[in-house]
């Protein structure tokens, strides 16, 4: 057995006259630890607030899988940096260095993977005659948390790190994109978004259980479409390897955009009185209106 930054790799294994080389790789554990923290949180959260948190747990898959397709599919249509989509050969899609399947190698989008889990948070929701609101607004309180942990899988794989930096916490990267030598230290981009994930959760977090009475369902939701929306335009300047098409940044504009729906949505529904939705109880307390689909 063999530890490496990337992964644990256990050699090669014959079965049945067929040799393979399983390994276990950081990125995915990081990935799973996320994910599973985060969900704990939403059972926590529906368990505080005596709905049963064992649809988290049922529905946890279709979020997972839809998540992870959505990814993926954003990371290969809108790659970062300098690598190219790769033709749609069958070559290509089973490529597992490269292609789409390789999963482990990186190259996750949280804007596909909200997207994707998104549908199956809907699709589950509407299958069991969930409230809608209430499950995603708990959802979206915990995604940062996920996006904090899962952030250091691109530690592991050397990925999301911004321009050339020489404060104290600056790293180094094995083999940078040209024209950056080796030694060459980097603002560890994907630090600071691990970090104002995190403050994000922890804000929406106290939101909900210390000082939710009046917000209105789905308030959680636009919440963080403005919070992340603001963390990641930010970052995006100082970021190296981005997503271009015809020289845009396709990160910036998607978050822009984000920004901007999610603070006018706010603002009508609050200030304007228009797009609203029924408001939480005071804490403790559950308005039946908060059960009913």
């Amino acid at each position: 057995m063999e530890i490496t930054r990337r992964s644990i790799n256990f050699g090669d294994i014959d079965i049945f006259g067929t040799t393979i080389s399983p390994s276990i790789h950081w990125y995915g554990v990081i990935i799973v630890t996320g994910i599973l923290l985060a969900a704990w949180m939403v059972a926590y959260l529906a368990r505080r607030d005596k709905d049963n948190p064992e649809h988290v747990w049922n529905g946890l898959m279709w979020v997972v899988i839809l998540g992870v397709i959505g990814a993926r599919l954003w990371s290969v249509l809108f790659p970062a940096g300098d690598a190219a989509r790769g033709e749609l050969s069958l070559d290509y899609l089973l490529d597992l260095n490269n292609g789409p399947l390789a999963i482990w190698s990186g190259g996750l989008s949280i804007f596909g993977a909200v997207l994707g889990g998104f549908i199956g948070l809907v699709w589950y929701a509407r299958s069991h005659d969930l409230p809608m609101s209430i499950w995603a607004d708990r959802a979206v309180i915990s995604l940062p948390l996920a996006q904090g942990i899962g952030r250091w899988g691109n530690y592991v794989n050397q990925e999301l790190y911004g321009e050339p930096s020489d404060l104290p916490w600056a790293i180094t990267i094995d083999n940078p994109v040209a024209p950056y030598e080796p030694g060459t230290t980097f603002h560890p981009l994907f630090l600071y978004e691990s970090l104002l994930n995190l403050l994000l959760f922890g804000v929406m977090f106290y939101l909900y259980t210390r000082r939710r009475k009046g917000l209105m369902r789905w308030d959680f939701v636009l919440m963080y479409g403005l919070g992340y929306a603001a963390i990641r335009f930010m970052l995006e300047f100082i970021r190296i390897e981005v997503p271009l098409v015809n020289g845009v940044n396709v990160s910036q504009v998607t978050t822009a955009i984000m920004f901007i729906v999610s603070a006018a949505l706010l603002i009508a529904r609050h200030y304007a009185d228009r797009f609203t939705a029924p408001r939480y109880a005071s804490l403790g307390k559950r308005m039946k209106s908060e059960i009913s689909a």
